[in-house]
């Protein structure tokens, strides 16, 4: 019973549930960064350069036979997913050069601008420090 009650907490920590957000998001957003590699720039870049479908660029080790698929190092693939990773590089960068911008100007607000005023009791110290140095006091011995 333990092992589940901590479970719980766990499961139900506000840190974990806006992980699972985030994976969530994350994933969705990764479909929507594969659709645009894929189906928007690539297009044109393959157009571009000959038109080149960037996904069907492979070497092929074996021809397929009869049953077997053939073997082949894909290379266009790999490339789309590399330009997959740079757009979700980018994008990541963004959002949390975004979020840095957004907390420092947040913490700016907090801080006051001027100075907090001194205590009483520090002006009564100096007020008493320099009657002693004009000699208007006698200190205490």
């Amino acid at each position: 019973m333990k092992v589940l009650q901590e479970f719980k907490e766990f499961a139900l920590r506000g840190n974990v549930i806006d992980m699972a957000v985030g994976i969530i998001i994350g994933g969705a957003f990764g479909t929507i960064v594969q659709s645009l590699v894929k189906d928007i720039l690539l297009p044109p870049i393959g157009f571009l350069v000959g038109g080149i479908d960037f996904s069907s660029i492979r070497i092929v080790l074996r021809e397929g036979v009869a049953d077997a698929e053939p073997v082949a190092i894909n290379i266009g693939v790999f490339l789309n997913n590399v330009i997959s990773f740079a757009i979700v590089a980018v994008a990541v960068f963004a959002l949390v050069k975004g979020i840095n911008t957004l907390r420092r100007r947040m913490e700016r607000g907090i801080e006051p601008d001027v100075a907090p005023a001194p205590p009483p009791w520090e002006g009564y110290l100096k007020d008493i420090r320099d009657a002693v140095v004009k000699g208007d006091v006698e200190p205490r011995r």
